[in-house]
């Protein structure tokens, strides 16, 4: 049947729940300062009821993990141990709030100044994931109904009140084949072990534990995971987490595949001994990793600091794992969709503009409101260092220049350090790259947030077929794809349906002026794939690329195309509070590609600009683009590049 948008904004009270993965789950990084703080991530745990776990990235420390259904006060378990609960819970996690969690000033857990942190929350959620406790009787078997509404992928069990592992049902062990017969160890590198009679047996309301199987008259906690149980999205099908399993090739590498993109792994080797390894986006797993060009990773069954090595990356359609995993034994995984899956409102939410003023010191930068997927680079005091490029999915020392066709780059770890919760950190640029170099230079960060209906990235290996279907996960059809070979000298490839005269027929070059032309084929986009050619710059065999896609997104993003009139005119791009961002090429004729932004000035006056095109400094004194409250304004005074009467013009505006 076909939703309508009216019923689907009814909610609950129209019979259509909306779940959303930001809503459910989070990976919050955040740095110790021994003394109270409250970490906020979008989750409600004070009515909902979830779990915390919390480990240190810089130190040794124990896995925390606190849930609300054994409650703040009892203190947290330790996945990596046999150990009952930790017994000074006064100094750690203090509260469960509507947004996130309260920590108190611990003595070395969970909050220790100059201690890295990270943090996942799990909210309790139907298809989700579910929190019971529950007393084994003294003889005899138990049934626990738990919440989840869906048959569990997985199942961690502890007891609470003595001294034993963690007992773990993964619906994979044994390849699939009788798999509650076996039983993993969170606390072990152990391999999975045959108990030759079912210990525990799983259903769609209730976990039933024979008599024998567990510690007779002890208190457990029960973690329960959902597995491809739909629930979630606008139209309530869409899966959100995945317990699955794979087999590493010879080399130790497997791609596997979930139909979304992943921001959170376990994984751990089934047949033989092996770790229990935790990998996210907002910790660099991605193709180009952290500043040292490598992943990092976390062990759920160690106390160790995080680890780093070539873990892999996810992809639009699941993750491919080298590095950290067996070869040829099979495995079993827990992966969580990335987020978010709501779509923006305001442009706030998912574009920023920043002004930077270069130290070559490090400067952290926490005004951008979120964690940011892509950032620009502009150079507006300097000429030849252009207009710098880099994404998380290809990690943050890795780059592409808008106006050159040159192929990918590393930085040299120190330029842009990391992608952080409300912003980004700069180091010291010791190689003058651009990005905080030589102290006094000025630039701006354009900043985006990978987010349905407005932008999303993907990476992706030629073959060289011609027409062949990229998966993206904007959810809708995108109206303009840009992009560029990564490991390959070529040109950056520009397609929109918005072009004016060629349509989806069109073709254009970022780092260059020439006019869109007809292509001889179209990119055919949809809701789920964009289309392209055999050609090197798009899908030569072989090669890398990534490809940035827009749409538009009511009152938050526009794309689209104008006829020019030599005077003033309006640009409706539906916003209310005018476009903080423009980005307009001339189609039928040579032009620049223009950038306005609101931090540099959309006013009734100067208005300085950029070129994607050129690596020439900031252009100042010009009044070509002004301020109108549904999009904005193109002065009479604005050259035939942008305002030529007669002329077609494409652009993106972000509200």
């Amino acid at each position: 049947m076909a939703f309508s948008p009216k019923l689907l904004q009814q909610g609950a009270a129209g019979g259509l729940a909306k779940n959303y993965i930001e809503d459910v789950f989070s990976t919050t990084l955040y740095d110790g300062n021994s003394s109270t703080q409250t970490i906020t991530n979008g989750i409600d745990l004070s009515t909902k009821g979830g779990l915390v776990w919390i480990k240190s990235r810089s130190t040794a420390t124990d896995n925390a993990l606190f849930d609300t259904a054994r409650g703040a006060s009892n203190g947290f378990l330790r996945s990596n141990t046999t150990d009952t609960p930790y017994a000074s819970p006064s100094s750690d996690l203090t509260s469960f709030g509507a947004s996130g969690f309260s920590l108190s000033n611990t003595t070395g857990n969970v909050n220790v100044s100059s201690r890295t942190y990270v943090s996942w929350t799990f909210r309790k959620q139907p298809k989700f994931f579910d929190v019971q406790t529950f007393t084994y009787p003294s003889s005899g078997s138990i049934t626990v109904p738990h919440n989840l509404a869906s048959t569990p992928g997985c199942v961690m069990v502890k007891v609470t009140d003595g001294v034993d592992g963690w007992y773990v049902y993964h619906r994979m062990a044994n390849n699939g084949t009788n798999p509650s017969n076996y039983i993993l160890q969170l606390n072990t590198t152990g391999a999975q072990i045959n108990n030759f009679a079912s210990w525990i047996t799983v259903g769609s309301s209730s976990i039933t534990f024979p008599s024998g199987a567990l510690n007779p008259g002890s208190n457990f906690v029960m973690y329960l995971f959902a597995h491809d149980a739909g629930g979630f999205g606008l139209t309530g099908t869409d899966n959100v987490i995945s317990c699955g399993s794979f087999t590493p090739d010879g080399g130790g590498s497997a791609t596997v595949t979930l139909g979304w993109e992943p921001q959170w792994v376990l994984v751990k080797v089934a047949g033989t001994t092996g770790n229990w390894t935790l990998i996210d986006t907002m910790r660099n797993y991605s193709l180009g990793g952290n500043s040292s060009g490598t992943n990092q990773y976390l062990r759920a069954n160690t106390t160790a600091a995080e680890l780093q090595a070539g873990t892999g990356n996810p992809t639009a359609t699941g993750f491919f794992i080298d590095g950290v995993v067996a070869a040829s034994q099979p495995h079993i995984y827990i992966a969580i969709r990335r987020g978010p899956m709501k779509v923006p409102t305001v442009g706030t939410s998912v574009f920023a503009s920043t002004l930077i003023t270069a130290t070559q010191s490090t400067q952290n930068v926490t005004s951008v409101g979120f964690s940011p997927d892509l950032i620009i680079n502009g150079v507006r005091s300097n000429a030849n260092y252009g207009q710098q490029v880099t994404d998380r999915l290809r990690g943050v020392t890795k780059q592409v220049f808008t106006e050159y066709d040159s192929s990918e780059g590393t930085t040299n770890g120190t330029a842009l350090v990391s992608l952080d919760m409300t912003g980004f950190t700069l180091g010291a640029d010791t190689a003058g790259t651009g990005w905080n170099a030589y102290s006094g230079y000025t630039s701006v960060k354009w900043s985006f947030k990978r987010t349905p209906s407005y932008f999303d990235i993907v990476c992706y290996t030629g073959d060289g077929v011609s027409g062949r279907n990229i998966t993206h996960n904007l959810t809708v059809s995108p109206e303009l794809v840009i992009i560029k070979s990564r490991n390959r000298i070529d040109d950056w490839v520009v397609r929109s349906s918005a072009f004016p005269t060629h349509g989806v027929n069109g073709i254009a070059y970022l780092n260059l002026t020439g006019a869109a032309t007809n292509a001889g084929y179209s990119y055919v986009p949809t809701t789920t794939t964009f289309q392209v050619e055999s050609n090197n710059n798009q899908n030569g065999s072989s090669y890398t690329y990534v490809a940035y896609l827009f749409a538009t997104c009511a009152g938050v993003s526009k794309v689209g195309s104008y006829t020019g009139t030599g005077t003033t005119l309006q640009i409706d791009c539906g916003f209310t509070g005018g476009a903080r961002f423009v980005l307009i090429k001339r189609t039928d004729s040579t032009g620049d590609w223009y950038v306005w932004d609101s931090a540099r000035g959309i006013v009734a006056g100067n208005d300085p600009y950029l070129l994607l095109n050129s690596a020439a400094a900031e252009v100042t004194g010009t009044d070509y683009v002004d301020t109108y409250a549904a999009g904005f304004e193109l002065s009479s005074t604005a050259p035939a590049a942008i305002n030529n009467s007669g002329g077609t013009f494409i652009f993106l505006a972000i509200a």
